[in-house]
């Protein structure tokens, strides 16, 4: 009985009353009818207020704390809600221990969950790599042991297998290259460059890079800007160049043969807006969020025909956060993706100004 909130307050409402009744009798002027009133109202005031205070203040909570550690037990936290509201506002001290512990548990759960990411993380970061590397170095092991079993007598066979584990040697080292920058990226080890120069002809080199590639998939580059505007802006010369580099080779390996990469480089108030635009398959769009992961890729066997270290993504993600900026798409499959970035415009400087100085000392 004494273990619940209503028998404590009835022993307790019992006991104010009898002392209320004892003391009451101890006066000339008290009748048996207000002692059984005074008994009575005594004990059902106690009685209430009591049973209130344990319930309310006290017992509920004892209540919530054992389902709470209960819960953290289970490791079941999912259905913890963050009291820091009503820790301010509770009168209840166990409320607030309560609050606190849940609190507690709550920031533990997200604490595993981020640790629970980044194992999944890295694991599938290992898995990966190891993928990457084994492929060229495997296949340059094959080609040197089979001119070392005796191939290497057939000079056509020694030169062709030799360039072919050079070519394969070729791609470690971008992988690897790629890797370090990265990781420097990641850690600020990196430092960026910053100059003025003219986005419209820094385009204009990358496309001439990348001429051979699209004529050989048959891919028609087209290039639109305001020849009348000014397209110069402030930033690292040749990381830009990478990311462009980047999004006009992808645009092209991942298009359709004999298909268009549209290239936009739009002035707008405070900055230049570059869009490059394929007609290929699309990205589908739960891939969306993921493509500029290290990696990964959305066809993973026609991406390993078609090369790549599938590093440039995140690369350029990485670059452009460098220049406070970042990077967009939007794909649409069976029509093609759309990749954008912004960079600030710099303002083009009157030559009037220029020579105003000279002007002066004449």
């Amino acid at each position: 009985m004494l273990n619940t909130s209503k028998g404590i307050s009835f022993v307790l409402g019992l006991a104010i009353s009898a002392l209320m009744v004892a003391f009451l009798s101890l006066l000339e002027e008290s009748s048996y009818q207000v002692l059984l009133l005074a008994g009575l109202l005594s004990f059902s005031i106690s009685y209430l207020l009591i049973n209130f205070t344990l319930e309310f203040l006290v017992f509920r909570e004892i209540s919530n704390l054992y389902l709470l550690l209960e819960k953290i037990q289970k490791k079941d936290l999912t259905e913890l809600n963050d009291s820091g509201k009503s820790l301010r506002s509770s009168l209840s001290p166990l409320h607030k221990i309560n609050a606190v512990i849940n609190s507690y548990a709550i920031a533990r759960q997200r604490e595993i969950e981020t640790l629970q990411k980044n194992a999944e993380f890295r694991r599938e970061f290992i898995a990966d790599i190891s993928h990457e590397l084994k492929t060229p170095i495997f296949a340059t092991q094959g080609y040197i042991h089979t001119l070392l079993d005796g191939a290497m007598d057939d000079k056509a066979v020694r030169m062709k297998f030799l360039k072919r584990a050079a070519k394969s040697l070729d791609s470690l080292d971008v992988l690897v290259q790629d890797l370090l920058t990265l990781n420097q990226m990641e850690s600020g080890v990196i430092k960026f460059n910053f100059s003025d120069f003219d986005l419209k002809e820094l385009i204009l080199e990358v496309m001439e890079q990348l001429e051979h590639k699209a004529s050989k998939r048959k891919v028609a580059i087209h290039f639109d800007f305001d020849q009348e505007k000014n397209h110069t802006t402030h930033a690292d010369r040749q990381k830009i160049f990478r990311v462009c580099q980047n999004l006009i080779f992808n645009a092209v390996k991942y298009n359709h043969e004999g298909g268009d990469v549209k290239i936009h480089l739009k002035v707008q108030k405070n900055s230049l807006l570059v869009e490059v635009k394929d007609n290929g398959p699309g990205i589908p769009p739960e891939d969306l969020k993921r493509i500029f992961e290290r990696f990964y890729r959305v066809e993973k066997s026609r991406s390993k025909k078609e090369g790549g270290t599938g590093l440039g993504l995140a690369i350029a993600k990485h670059i452009l956060e460098g220049h406070k900026s970042k990077i967009n798409v939007a794909s649409t499959l069976g029509k093609g993706s759309v990749f954008s970035f912004s960079l600030p415009l710099e303002k083009e400087k009157k030559t009037s100004e220029k020579e105003a100085p000279t002007a002066q000392a004449t």
